[in-house]
């Protein structure tokens, strides 16, 4: 009998479950939850494994020391045609504990129970103390080069490295929702061929700290208090802003924590920073220092507060529906990675500013972002848990022409991220693990411990050693090794101490305040009011606001009103700083791409014009969803929402191509949303979708009898409504507004 690779096996089982869902169509509307489409019977004709659905991806199938196999990613997925035990005995029966006759007593023999009740048992791990709320994505990164400032082999012009990215919040528990007000972890790992290089930022450049040793104080003030375990995810409460008034270090990153940068729309349109000042290093062993920013393809957007808190309630997932659901779609995400490059003095100062204080930005009108290279996410994960859950990041993850710098906060996180995969990950041997692997071969001498994987050979895991034949052996400049920069050291007494430097703790919150436009400062400080409202204690609230004076005294005069406290006087000098207008996120216009565009539909619909506008959204790359009154279809259009269903939140933009009349569940008593207006016209809850895309500056368009409704709503013609005879025309008309994002003119600011 011919014998066969392994790999040919799991190709033939992999291809005999794809010819039988051949017949599959993609669907319109991302977000299927499988590969096939299920039937109305249970299935019963044994067949393999489904494949992977065409948007996700899988750790490449390398060993625990960095081999490549050849064998498909599916390889190391289920396999096979019939259920069986973890050793691959297979089983006649799952629904039923073996018992001493059908009504005796589960007998203890029972090895099938006690294997499936035990893995259960111990299913779940320790979740991260923070970024816990994470969701992960594969793609590719591709260098535009940058050998005249580093020698990092992944960033030369052309290469393509393999990387794996997980967003996150910070605060919440892995079952908190996505749209709470925090920052967002941006960390990704590239899989070089001169190892795995991490970088772990945040959607924001600064941190709250600037020593590591202030990270368990930031979180426990930040973290769901500890006699009720409330408030979850979020920062409005007396703890987090008790120490933030405290140590006001914290107050430039609180300041972008209460901008809209603490909501953002998507990850796709989020910046990510690598927040610290790194050192590069060059083929010559000359050096600069550079920070790291990653700039979305489709801007910087986020939700509006009131959007954001709907969002919670309705789709506590929506920003991870978001992520999987453009990949599927092929709206894939994008972003440049820039450096801001300074010369590498022995002051680490660039401009003035201190380079190695965490909570610091150097403008980009004074250090431009230079890009290096480009980011494509383009494959979901197959196995939440076996990526998203157990991918180990570590700033400590380098590669030749990336080293560290003193940064204080820095420092102390080369130490807490290995110990902390200790606990989560049950042992050291979570580099093993396939979503962590390393693409280029691994020779070290560690051995054994828990969840040990690889098969060492050979008896000498140390050096020197003579019985291995003096393997591994040192590699050098030739061999392209890892060089830990020689910096000099200084010689100074040991202190717990900062440099004067970093005692500047309102000049930057000020310039990022001065550089938001009008409608921007109006959200920081409905940001900060609502916060400080939900803070028990006054004197919390009191001592905020002088931390506010001291930064801008319109937004205190403004915060303080809302709280209705007299507004403090500034007790130190005001910053004179020039505005960065790099840090507004209005002013330009971005691709559409991946954005969700309603359009309302009645029975009596021009099915023709709508069908035609929603081949035009999803040309243009967005996403179209039909709403109508019911399920199923109206003519020819399938409907994916439901006014019962639907709500405002999921879109960017509204069409009208009808006026609905009340639908039969249109009743106060089957559907809240149903009470929200006078029912005698028009469905309410159109009106009620028209109202909140209003109130959140979205694009609202109508044609036909769907200009009726934008009369009932008292919005037709005002700034960002579009109304017109033509379908494509109105469509094109709204596309053009929503290139801004959202149509901010249609509420004047109060501040200039």
């Amino acid at each position: 009998m011919e014998s066969r690779k392994p790999t040919e096996v799991v190709k033939d089982v992999v291809d005999a479950a794809a010819e039988k869902v051949s017949h599959l169509i993609t669907p319109e509307v991302p977000g299927a939850p499988g590969s096939a489409p299920p039937t109305v019977e249970e299935p019963t004709t044994p067949h393999g494994p489904l494949p992977p659905k065409k948007e996700q991806g899988a750790p490449q199938t390398r060993t625990p020391t960095g081999a490549a196999t050849g064998a498909p990613a599916v390889a190391n997925g289920q396999q096979g045609e019939f259920l069986t035990t973890a050793q691959g005995a297979r089983l006649r029966d799952t629904d039923h504990s073996l018992k001493a006759g059908p009504r005796g007593p589960t007998l203890l023999q029972d090895h099938h129970l006690r294997e499936k009740i035990t893995h259960f048992d111990h299913e779940r791990i320790p979740e991260r103390v923070v970024h816990a709320r994470g969701a992960g994505a594969h793609g590719v990164f591709t260098g535009y080069g940058a050998e005249e400032i580093t020698r990092a082999g992944f960033l030369r012009k052309g290469k393509e490295t393999p990387v794996f990215v997980r967003f996150s919040t910070v605060l919440g528990s892995r079952g908190s929702a996505d749209t709470v007000r925090d920052t967002r972890g941006f960390a990704t790992k590239f899989y070089t061929d001169e190892g795995t290089f991490d970088l772990v930022g945040n959607n924001m450049p600064v941190f709250f700290i600037q020593d590591a040793i202030k990270f368990p104080d930031i979180i426990h003030a930040g973290k769901p208090h500890p006699d009720r375990e409330i408030p979850q995810a979020q920062s409005a409460h007396d703890t987090f802003w008790d120490f933030v008034s405290l140590h006001t270090e914290a107050q430039h990153h609180t300041m972008w924590n209460m901008s809209d940068r603490g909501i953002p729309r998507s990850y796709r349109t989020m910046e990510g920073f690598g927040v610290h000042t790194f050192r590069l290093v060059d083929a010559a062993g000359a050096t600069v220092l550079a920070k790291f920013h990653w700039k979305p393809k489709l801007g910087v957007h986020s939700l509006d507060w009131e959007e954001a808190q709907l969002l919670s309630g309705m789709d506590p997932d929506f920003h991870r529906r978001d992520l999987y659901d453009a990949i599927e779609a092929g709206a894939y995400p994008e972003w440049e990675l820039g450096l801001q490059v300074f010369p590498d003095t022995p002051e680490e100062t660039f401009a003035g500013i201190d380079l190695l204080d965490p909570t610091k930005i150097v403008p980009e009108e004074l250090a431009p972002v230079q890009p290096v290279g480009k980011l494509v996410l383009n494959r979901t994960p197959t196995n939440f848990f076996a990526e998203s859950e157990q991918v180990a990041f570590h700033l400590g993850h380098l590669v030749p022409g990336i080293d560290v710098t003193n940064d204080p906060l820095l420092q102390g996180r080369l130490f807490s991220y290995v110990d902390t995969q200790l606990t989560r990950l049950g042992g050291p041997n979570f580099s093993q693990l396939p979503i962590n692997r390393p693409h280029a071969p691994v020779n070290d001498m560690l051995r054994d411990g828990f969840h040990q994987q690889a098969v060492h050979a050979g008896v000498a895991p140390y050096r020197p050693n003579s019985l291995d034949g003096g393997n591994p052996f040192p590699a050098g400049d030739a061999e392209n090794a890892f060089v830990d920069v020689p910096v000099t050291v200084a010689e100074a007494p040991k202190v717990r101490a900062n440099p004067a430097s970093f005692d500047d703790h309102f000049s930057q919150a000020r310039l990022f305040w001065l550089s938001m436009s009008p409608v921007e400062r109006e959200h920081i400080v409905r940001a900060y009011t609502f916060e400080l409202g939900k803070c028990y204690h006054q004197a919390i609230r009191e001592r905020q606001l002088q931390c506010l004076a001291n930064i801008d005294p319109v937004l205190c005069a403004q915060v303080a009103t809302g709280l209705g406290l007299p507004t403090p006087e500034p007790t130190v000098p005001l910053a004179d700083v020039a505005p960065s207008p790099a840090l507004s996120q209005l002013g330009r216009t971005w691709p559409a791409d991946g954005r969700t565009v309603g359009i309302v539909v009645d029975a009596d619909a021009d099915t023709d014009g709508v069908e035609q506008v929603r081949r035009e959204v999803s040309a243009a790359g967005m996403v179209p969803l039909v709403i109508a009154a019911h399920g199923g279809t109206v003519g020819d259009l399938t409907v994916q929402r439901t006014f019962a269903t639907g709500r405002s939140v999921e879109l960017d933009a509204l069409l009208l191509a009808g006026a609905p009349a009340p639908a039969p569940d249109a009743l106060p008593a089957r559907d809240a949303k149903a009470g929200a207006a006078d029912a005698s016209v028009v469905d309410p809850r159109v009106l009620l979708l028209v109202q909140e895309c209003w109130r959140h500056a979205k694009v609202i368009g109508a044609w036909g009898a769907g200009v009726r409704v934008l009369e009932l709503a008292g919005v037709a013609g005002a700034v960002g409504v579009v109304a017109g005879d033509s379908p494509t025309g109105v469509l094109a008309d709204a596309q053009a507004l929503l290139a801004a994002h959202r149509v901010w003119d249609r509420f004047p600011a109060s501040i200039s």
